[in-house]
């Protein structure tokens, strides 16, 4: 009986063993991207260093030491004031040494503005994928850029691992202004709070919501609405909305476009009608009146913004008047309310 007991144990395992090994095979590209991703994190985690070091170093510059004292400030406000998750989170820093740590590819289909989206567990699908490696940033450009897709590589300057790790302060967020500083602190901790499965879309436009009205409520409970900080953040933020709208509308041009061309049109004449389109929405950038850049078309001068461009900012600003609305109508500017309202309705993850 022992051993007839033994027999069956044994296939069981081999059993488990063999789907293991098959689902390994199955799915050894999201293996290995998440041994390279999970290392890459760790490495980060195990680097950085309690603030409190840093803060009883007399070689550590107090410029520093007060955006030190700073995010322990904002990330307090956030929870008292705002009622986000208090985590281990932003109580070590990182020492970038000048460089960027991390490189997020997104890539969108080249005459529809839909994204490229990668399946992960328990998160689902995402539309931009992170690397710890720039060389595999890079050679995924290439790769997504030679099956057709219009594709951006950029460097975060902050991101959230919900929970799975301690996010540590990065060093170059210590260059940031104190509204930017706050607002990104913020958003990053939002994400801790809360964060729906398959819905990436909604999951960013609501972090920069948060981030940003709870930046307005920090710098005025900190310095008052006629300081300095209160007043240089708003300035920004304002030619930064303006931005973001001719943006959002220029994705809608894009749409028009797109929903108008045949089957029939050659990809020549695609590529030229988005072009025009395009370069278009380049060249009345510069009638924006912005007050801090007055020729933001610049930037474009080289290479004109892609379709993965446009994307990003649907998926980062495209619901912010429906958040608006909502906090204000029903919620009657009360941004802890608000976001207590958000968090029950929808549990994390």
């Amino acid at each position: 009986m022992l051993r007839r007991s033994g027999k069956i144990i044994k296939r069981i395992l081999l059993a488990i063993t063999a789907i293991v090994v098959i689902l390994v095979i199955i799915y050894w590209e999201l293996v290995t991207y998440g041994i390279r991703q999970g290392y890459g994190q760790l490495n980060i985690v195990w680097s950085a260093r309690p603030v409190e070091e840093f803060m009883a170093d007399p070689s550590f510059p107090d410029s520093l030491k007060a955006r030190l004292t700073l995010i322990d400030e904002v990330r307090q406000y956030a929870i008292d004031s705002l009622g986000l998750k208090d985590t281990e989170n932003y109580k070590t820093l990182y020492d970038q040494k000048g460089k960027e740590v991390m490189w997020v590819v997104l890539a969108a289909e080249p005459f529809r503005l839909q994204p490229k989206e990668w399946e992960f567990p328990v998160i689902g699908s995402v539309p931009y994928k992170g690397f710890f490696n720039q060389r595999l940033a890079f050679e995924l450009k290439k790769e997504l850029e030679q099956q057709g897709f219009d594709v951006i590589v950029r460097n975060p300057g902050g991101w959230s691992t919900l929970g799975w790790f301690t996010d540590p302060i990065l060093s170059k967020m210590l260059s940031r202004s104190e509204g930017d500083l706050a607002n990104l602190i913020i958003h990053e901790m939002s994400h801790a709070t809360i964060f729906v499965k398959d819905s990436v879309d909604f999951n960013e436009n609501l972090a920069t919501f948060i981030g940003d009205r709870g930046a307005e409520k920090f710098l005025i409970y900190k310095y008052g609405r006629n300081s300095r900080e209160y007043i240089t953040y708003i300035d920004e933020d304002k030619d930064y909305l303006k931005y973001v709208n001719h943006m959002l509308r220029g994705a809608g041009l894009l749409d028009s476009l797109y929903n108008s061309m045949h089957e029939g049109d050659s990809l020549e004449k695609k590529k030229q009608l988005k072009e025009g389109v395009i370069r278009k929405i380049v060249t009345n950038m510069d009638t924006l009146s912005l007050a801090l850049t007055k020729h933001p078309s610049q930037r474009f001068k080289d290479k004109l913004p892609n379709n993965a461009y446009f994307m990003n900012f649907r998926q980062y600003q495209s619901k912010q008047n429906i958040f608006g609305e909502e906090w204000t109508n029903t919620f009657h500017g009360d941004l802890r309310g608000y976001i207590k309202y958000l968090s029950e309705k929808y549990p994390f993850l």
